[in-house]
């Protein structure tokens, strides 16, 4: 992969260099479809709560057995779930939370999430980002030029809003030219509250059966729909206050 792709554009309507041929992109992209329908069509019964909670006790006997082993069989799960983009990853979430407790449940969950989040970035990156940019270019240059000025921002505002799908926002943002290591910070900060929420609600159930058995319903308490409702206003009140810091930081320069 070229570093122009990986790391971005250098100026808003310069093109990247190609990352391998159409053929190599083609079969990386059947393999990563086929490994997609495969884990979904074999494992995707395994990510629901009433199926996790058929086997609460041989998981917590392998935890017991295996205890630190445990930890990375989950990162690996969470990661290749979230990364070839399968439903799942909030069942898992909670499923984490009960499993491991509050702390430990975030601390999983937490990196897992971004680092699948970051390998779906990259996959739409090589596969389709010199593909849109080319056909697409005239009219991506002021957005180029958006997210050269504020894309950590877009990017850290769609994480903290948690009804946009965060799989969407992983593939559009591989076509943009925002930097790799940019999309890895902000997503690991920006989904920390949202991941934090989800965990605390999952570590307050005793058993899987009752979680299973509540469902989403049972989780969304007063506390916590108040919690997303700050998670959607906080971003709206972080623009407004930078927005006067640099209006403020202005007026004092024209004043030297």
């Amino acid at each position: 992969m070229s570093t122009e792709v990986e790391n971005g554009t250098s100026s808003p309507d310069a093109v990247p260099n190609k990352s391998g041929s159409k053929a190599t992109k083609i079969i990386v992209l059947l393999a990563v479809v086929a490994a997609a329908l495969f884990a979904y069509h074999n494992y995707g019964d395994a990510l629901s709560l009433d199926y996790l909670a058929s086997k609460e006790a041989e998981l917590r006997q392998y935890r017991v057995d295996n205890p630190v082993l445990v930890y990375g069989v989950a990162m690996v799960i969470y990661v290749l779930v979230t990364g070839l983009s399968l439903p799942g990853a909030s069942v898992l979430t909670l499923a984490y939370a009960w499993y491991f407790g509050f702390v430990r449940g975030m601390i999983v969950v937490s990196f897992a999430s971004t680092s699948g989040a970051t390998m779906a970035f990259i996959l739409s990156r090589y596969l389709l980002q010199e593909t849109i940019q080319n056909r697409f270019k005239e009219k991506l240059v002021s957005f180029n030029e958006a997210l050269e000025r504020e894309g950590a921002f877009y990017l850290f505002t769609l994480r903290l809003i948690p009804a946009v799908p965060f799989f969407v926002i992983n593939v559009v943002m591989g076509l943009t030219p925002l930097k790799t290591r940019t999309f890895w910070w902000i997503s690991q900060v920006g989904m920390l509250p949202g991941t934090a929420v989800y965990v605390y609600a999952g570590s307050q159930f005793p058993d899987l059966k009752t979680l299973a058995d509540k469902g989403g319903s049972g989780i969304l308490t007063p506390e916590l729909i108040a919690a997303f409702v700050l998670l959607g206003v906080f971003p709206i009140v972080v623009k407004k206050v930078i927005g006067k810091w640099k209006a403020s930081k202005t007026a004092t320069a024209v004043e030297e």
